[in-house]
């Protein structure tokens, strides 16, 4: 049997995954798709599909299947790795670092929104609180 805490933790996880998914609609992402754009991004260059699965905590074939989708919509490109030439990384496009851009909007405002339902005082609590569930 479920703890109530854990269930009630676990309901708000996904409520503020639901929120932040409906929200990218409007900007033409999924999730999985503001995470990949979000990782090329950071790393400032083209990136191996495998090293975007492990970011992202998926299978390869996940990842080249997400990266096709990307590429279809012109967000990506695949490239050729210097480094291996059984290899392709994934580069942003200049549409794809717009709408990354677009996205890290949407994800700033619904974070923002999520927080404001609490007080500054008790969000300093529940942030404790969560550190000391999860000390890493």
């Amino acid at each position: 049997m479920t703890s109530p805490l854990v269930l009630m933790l676990l309901e708000t996880a996904k409520a503020l995954q639901d929120r932040l998914e409906e929200a990218l609609k409007d900007v033409g992402l999924s999730r999985a798709k503001m995470e990949a754009l979000q990782q090329l991004v950071r790393a400032g260059e083209p990136m191996p599909l495998r090293a975007l699965a492990e970011g992202q905590r998926c299978v390869p074939s996940n990842m080249t299947t997400l990266i096709d989708r990307l590429e279809s919509e012109g967000l990506v490109r695949r490239v050729d790795d210097p480094a291996d030439r059984r290899s392709v990384r994934a580069e942003l496009t200049p549409l794809g670092a717009e709408r990354a851009a677009a996205g890290a909007e949407v994800l700033v405002r619904v974070q923002e929104e999520f927080a404001s339902s609490l007080p500054l005082s008790e969000q300093a609590s529940l942030r404790r609180i969560l550190a000391s569930l999860h000390p890493e």
